[in-house]
């Protein structure tokens, strides 16, 4: 039973870090209904400079403002840059997904030109060594950060986008952009903000996974798949689906890397998906999405 316990807190501060990424995946798809594949390459930027910053000198909680303010600007300058222009000579969704995904190889080339090829441990204020015991469950103080930041921040967000102007801007616009258009929202700068925030919410994602991870150029390619595949199990057009999705990936994962094996751990995603699809495909909060044409 304690290793149980054990296997499910474990999973749930992964799956908190999984929770972020699929609420950045779902806010982009509901503002524009497009996946963006470029959210992980973009995560890895922002990582890379807070590792850079970090080796500048400059202290931990500066570094990581500026990390999530440059992954934030890389994804409204894409939307402002190449997706509106896109748009206007009427590209469709797969096209448009087509551009995400060039757009994410621009990423990785940077950080091949500019970041450090080999694997580096990425300095974090909260120690992965360092434990406590509760209970009979031993956590660490970076996976207990983890599980604390990640479920904040989830709710957090969530509150952001249900109770706040600007939340209500974004909801309004994603449900009926004519319709926001014609109240005098401003529809442009609302979709950047929401490119924006969810690279952002992408980014602090990435540092925890950094911490836990080595860093290299590909260290957020699976993280980004379990994000996604998380993202379709809550419903692509749900954000509390997407905090869901998030924590029963997590804790799925670990119970089976604990209890089967490493390898089914690492296909679970995969098969969740597959099921998903094939069973319920809106996911399990989402809804069927009807477009008026």
């Amino acid at each position: 039973m304690e290793n149980i316990l054990q296997y499910a807190i474990t999973g749930l501060s992964q799956g908190s870090l999984y929770a972020l990424v699929a609420l950045g995946v779902v806010l982009v798809y509901r503002a524009n209904r497009v996946l963006n594949f470029a959210h992980g390459d973009i995560t890895t930027v922002g990582a890379f400079a807070a590792f850079m910053l970090l080796a500048a000198g400059i202290p931990w909680w500066l570094a990581f403002f500026l990390a999530i303010l440059l992954g934030a600007a890389i994804a409204m300058v894409f939307y402002f840059g190449i997706l509106i222009p896109a748009q206007r000579r009427e590209a469709n969704h797969l096209g448009m997904v087509i551009l995400t995904l060039g757009f994410g190889l621009i990423m990785q080339a940077l950080v091949l030109k500019f970041g450090d090829l080999e694997p580096q441990t990425f300095p974090f204020p909260l120690s992965d060594s360092e434990t406590f015991n509760i209970g009979g469950v031993v956590i660490s103080h970076l996976s207990l950060g983890t599980l604390i930041f990640g479920i904040l921040g989830s709710f957090g967000f969530y509150l952001l986008v249900q109770k706040t102007p600007i939340g209500l801007a974004m909801r309004a616009t994603s449900e009926n952009l004519a319709a926001a258009q014609t109240l005098g929202i401003p529809t442009r700068r609302v979709l950047a903000l929401s490119w924006g925030l969810a690279a952002g919410l992408g980014v602090m994602a990435g540092l925890f996974l950094a911490a836990v991870l080595f860093l290299d150029p590909p260290f957020m390619m699976e993280p980004f798949l379990k994000g996604f595949a998380a993202a379709i199990l809550g419903g692509l057009n749900s954000l509390p689906g997407a905090i869901v999705g998030g924590l029963i990936l997590g804790v799925a994962e670990a119970l089976a890397g604990g209890l089967i094996s490493v390898a089914f751990k690492n296909t679970l995603a995969f098969l969740i998906i597959i099921f998903v699809l094939l069973f319920k495909p809106e996911g399990l909060l989402g809804t069927e999405f009807i477009e008026r044409v």
